[in-house]
């Protein structure tokens, strides 16, 4: 059984969320993008847990179905905050559980270090070593992976607060570690450079904080599974070759955190450039938040296109409702124009998944504008040239060669001032 999980989400309850999640609108959008299996996010908040009991149906294998047969499996997210080796440590961490009897459990030994009840995704003040073995300690079917690993603000790598690796991190819980959630900003080639890290699965999951299927599903993993059970969705990611497919990604380009940079300052650095300048901003003088490009340079020990043994091979993809929107120069994705030429994709072809990935650009273009079908098959080749995410800012694919040429220019003027700035840094 082919099974796309994306299982990093967040209810409504998680702070910087959309009021529109529920358990409704996640299958009825998961089914548009193609998604067949969502993790419920926030199982440690009281009030969406009694949601998930009322409209999820437990059966014994691990994974909840709704009414209408959509699968769920429990998941939530906890943010480690803490200090550590004279440095506050501030890291995310993806649980996963089998079943909700399991998750009253983790949830009542949390209760004894803080409240559930002010977000999604509780903040403790214990180590990630400690999260590890009190979930451990209850089940050892759980697993707990390490949320978008070289986030710069709250992350096992990040550059503001992370680890240069698993082992100091999770100490004697290593070996409890089988997972690594990339994140939007990276991809698995980047983390191939790492050799530390070839011994865990490279998973990739949304981090959606809304329903929207621009952000459901954005990223994922494709498994081949005998029977779709708890077990053999957590065996599949354990074992990494056998029965996982590829994972789904972003251009990491796109990503919010790909460069340096200063967003209050306007400022996009390649880390070649922010090394000269020892990491600080030629505007304000301010430390630069260090991206993800920089932090894979800082811990890398091979060099970049290094493919090492038996991975688990990826595809780079765009949303197809950005997709349309940057196609037909639209200035919003909500735009009912951009929703009529995607509705019409995903009755004539049942899921966005399927149009971005496997449907002939001769059937596309019998139900789309023929630049919209270009552009899906130059997406699916690797055609897209960006502007670099940055400091919070999402990236900008751009496919018009002149425009792209106009957004460098204005980019390298952005530089040679930068540069002048320099002289009296």
């Amino acid at each position: 059984m082919k099974v796309v999980m994306d299982a990093h989400i967040h209810s409504r309850f998680s702070r910087a969320t959309s009021g529109n999640i529920t358990i409704s609108n996640l299958e009825r959008y998961g089914r548009m993008k193609g998604v067949n299996l969502i993790g419920t996010g926030d199982f440690t908040h009281p009030t969406w847990l009694s949601e998930l009991k009322e409209n999820l149906i437990e059966d014994g294998s691990g994974i909840l179905k709704t009414k209408t047969g959509f699968n769920f499996i429990l998941t939530a997210e906890i943010s480690n905050i803490y200090v550590q080796d004279g440095k506050q440590r501030r890291v995310h961490n993806i649980i996963l559980s089998p079943s909700f009897d399991v998750v009253e459990q983790i949830n009542s030994e949390l209760l004894k270090h803080g409240r559930l009840d002010y977000d999604g995704r509780p903040i403790f003040g214990f180590t990630c070593s400690e999260l590890v073995e009190m979930i451990m300690s209850i089940c050892r079917e759980c697993m707990i992976i390490p949320a978008h690993i070289l986030t710069p603000w709250f992350s096992i790598f990040g550059s503001k607060s992370g680890f240069d690796s698993v082992e100091e991190c999770f100490k004697d819980q290593t070996k409890h570690i089988h997972a690594l959630e990339t994140g939007l900003s990276s991809n698995p080639a980047m983390n191939w450079r790492v050799s530390s890290l070839d011994k865990y699965t490279l998973v990739s999951f949304s981090d959606a904080h809304s329903c929207n299927p621009w952000r459901l599903g954005r990223e994922n993993c494709v498994l081949d599974v005998n029977k779709l059970t708890y077990k053999e969705i957590t065996d599949t990611i354990k074992k990494k070759e056998k029965g996982f497919l590829f994972t789904t990604e972003f251009f990491p380009q796109e990503g919010k955190y790909f460069f340096d940079g200063h967003r209050n300052c306007n400022v996009s650095l390649h880390p070649k450039e922010s090394i000269k300048m020892n990491n600080f901003c030629p505007v304000c003088k301010r430390k630069l938040t260090v991206g993800v490009l920089h932090r894979i340079e800082e811990l890398a020990d091979r060099p970049e296109g290094f493919v090492p043994k038996n991975v688990i091979p990826f595809k780079s993809l765009i949303p197809l409702s950005e997709l349309i929107k940057t196609i037909l120069r639209i200035d919003t994705i909500y735009s009912k124009t951009v929703w009529e030429e995607y509705n019409k994709l995903i009755k004539e072809f049942k899921n966005e998944l399927n149009v971005l990935l496997d449907v002939p650009k001769e059937e596309l273009m019998k139900v789309t504008y023929e630049k919209v079908a270009d552009t899906i098959i130059k997406v699916r080749e690797g055609e897209v040239k960006y502007i670099a995410g940055y400091d919070g800012v999402y990236g900008k694919p751009v496919f018009d060669e002149e425009e792209f040429k106009k957004r460098e220019e204005k980019q390298k003027d952005v530089k040679i001032h930068t540069q002048k700035r320099l002289i009296d840094f």
